[in-house]
């Protein structure tokens, strides 16, 4: 939403490679022998934990622009109507508000290779990138860092968007930035 809005106020194309990361393996018991993508729960549907991931990869196989407005689709109705990212039927509207093929959607959303591709993607981010949240920003060069933010005004959003990625790309001794909890965020969130 945050990008949106950057993109709004500008009038130019943030480029992003929107790519899964698995907060749920971030949380998962260390000992444990397998990857939550290799559950068996998960494999086989019971547990729908990767739901969002596995639409968001499906909404990719019909292009970038049919993925970004399931993707705007998506953030809306999580962020504005506190949408259940587990229900089937929240993923279905997306994708309708999308204007995705919907029967295509739902095959590919139903393919078990997806869980291939968030583990490697997963993986990857952990491994390359030290990636260990949520949404970890890697730029051009390979520079990366893990922003927490809420979604800012809209008359911020491309002054935070320029200066953060000033920061992340060009200071490298900037390790951490962090606001004491509390008194952030008291007053940030309205309603």
């Amino acid at each position: 939403m945050w990008l949106a809005k950057v993109e709004s106020s500008t009038g130019s194309k943030v480029e992003v490679d929107w790519q899964p990361f698995a907060l749920a393996q971030v949380n998962a018991d260390k000992d444990a022998e397998l990857k939550v993508w290799e559950r068996p729960d998960v494999l086989d549907g019971t547990d729908p934990i990767f739901l969002a991931h596995r639409s968001g990869l499906a909404a990719k196989r019909q292009g970038k622009e049919a993925f970004e407005a399931f993707f705007i689709a998506l953030l809306k109705q999580r962020h504005e109507e506190k949408a259940d990212l587990n229900d089937p039927d929240v993923m279905k509207a997306a994708a309708t508000t999308a204007g995705l093929d919907l029967a295509r959607f739902l095959e590919d959303q139903a393919d078990p290779d997806l869980l291939k591709e968030i583990g490697d993607s997963h993986t990857k981010a952990v491994e390359e990138y030290g990636a260990f949240g949520v949404p970890t920003f890697i730029l051009p060069g390979g520079k990366t860092a893990f922003v927490k933010m809420f979604i800012p005004p809209e008359e911020q959003a491309s002054d935070i968007y320029d200066t953060l990625t000033h920061v992340i790309s060009e200071f490298d001794h900037v390790g951490e930035v962090k606001r004491p909890q509390p008194p952030w965020p008291h007053g940030v969130i309205k309603g």
